[in-house]
Formats: C-alpha cells, structure tokens, sequence
C-alpha cells in the first residue's frame, strides 16, 4: 500500500514537470529576444576622407559696388538764370544787364565719392516759359516773340562728357570741372560746355554751372525792338542748383 501510494505521487510530479516545461522555455526565449534588441548595434564604419582633386576656390569675394549715389535736383530750390546786356536807344543809350530767372529745374547726377571719376550726370531740364525779369514786359515779349518760351517751354541739356573729376574726394571739399553735352532751345540743339563747381555737404549737392551762349545759334537774337532797345547777342546761362538723394 506505502508502495502504491508513493508510485502515485511520483506520477503527479511528473506531471507537474511536464505541464511547466513549455513555460519555461518560451520565458527563457522572451528573455533572449529582449536581450538581442537591447543589445546596441555598432557604430557605422567611419571613413577618413580622401583628399580631393578638385582644386578650391579660396579667392575673396569681389567687393561691393562703391555705393555711387544719385541725387536729385530740387524745383524750387535750384534755378536756370539767363544775364543779357540791353541798350535803351529810346533813354540816351542806356546799358542794362537784363536777368531772368526760372525755378523749374530738373535732372539728375549721380556721385561716387569712393571713386569720382566714375560719377555721371543726367539729361537737365529747365521750363523757361516761367522765365521772370524785373520787368514783365520785357518777360512777356520773350515768351511770346524772341524765345518763345510759351510755344516751346522746355529747354534740355544733355551731357556727353565730363572733365576734370578729381581721383579722390573729401566731403565738404569745393571741385571745379568741365561739363560738355548737348544744349536744346526752340528745337535746335549746339553743343555747349559749361564750367561748373560742386560741394557735396550735410547730405545735399550743391554747385553752379556757368556758360555763355549765343542767341542767333538758336534762332532768336539778337533781340531788336526799333527806336526802343537792342540786345547783345552773347548771353550768359548760370544753373544754380541743390540736389539730394
């Protein structure tokens, strides 16, 4: 009976072994598989660069444009100024300087203080229909008569060349130069060089240019009104002239 009874209870625990074993097996190969993703990979191979064959541009970069600046003539606060010498027959011969001014004047000149002789100047334009004397009689018979500022208003100057730009340039320094170009009146264009001084100061450009021109190469003198006056021929053109950017 002792016999039987622990024949019994050794089965049972054979049992028990077999019915754990899967258990145990699956544990152990859940353990291995966490192990083997844990595990950190190696690290990519690093490859020591070779040495290029393709030469490299060290060269600096071309330096930027000088920073030319282009300023602006102001209306208002330049003006076109004509000086004409006039005899009164009708007063014993008497010698005056006719002047008449125009405040409408426009264009535009460009300066490159870094390097001035690159500066340029642009197409100037002046209205002389609002020429203005101290005499508005005398104005009037130029708008209407001699100039004929009331049927071809504007008067245009185009520059073709310019000499005497210094190398350097300091601001508030005074520069004398020669400007030559293109002068139209009344549809009839003369090359014309005007002699001009310039100061760039606080911002603004500042200058005048002066020439002198004769009427009869435009068509209109010298102006004679009989008994009363006669003109010169010669007449003197002076820009006065502010300009900002």
């Amino acid at each position: 009976m002792k016999n039987y009874i622990f024949l019994i209870l050794a089965l049972l625990f054979s049992l028990l072994l077999a019915a754990c074993a899967p258990a145990a097996v699956e544990t152990q190969a859940t353990v291995a598989t966490e192990v083997t993703q844990a595990e950190p990979t190696s690290p990519p191979a690093v490859v020591e660069p070779t040495q290029s064959t393709v030469p490299t541009d060290t060269t600096a970069p071309s330096s930027a444009p000088t920073g030319a600046v282009t300023y602006k003539i102001v209306p208002g606060e330049s003006t076109l100024q004509y000086e004409v010498g006039e005899t009164f027959i009708n007063e014993n011969n008497r010698f005056n300087v006719a002047i008449g001014v125009t405040p409408q004047v426009s264009g535009e000149i460009t300066v490159d203080t870094a390097n001035p002789q690159n500066s340029a100047i642009g197409v100037i334009s002046a209205d002389v229909s609002q020429f203005t004397s101290d005499s508005s009689r005398r104005d009037n018979a130029i708008r209407g008569r001699f100039l004929e500022s009331s049927s071809y208003p504007m008067v245009t100057f185009t520059p073709t060349s310019i000499e005497g730009l210094p190398e350097t340039y300091q601001e508030g320094q005074e520069i004398a130069f020669k400007v030559t170009g293109d002068l139209t009146i009344r549809q009839t264009t003369r090359p014309v060089s005007f002699d001009v001084t310039a100061r760039l100061e606080g911002g603004a450009l500042t200058g005048q240019a002066v020439t002198t021109i004769l009427m009869s190469d435009f068509g209109f003198g010298p102006i004679s009104i009989g008994g009363i006056l006669n003109t010169e021929d010669q007449a003197k053109v002076t820009l006065n002239f502010v300009a900002r950017p």
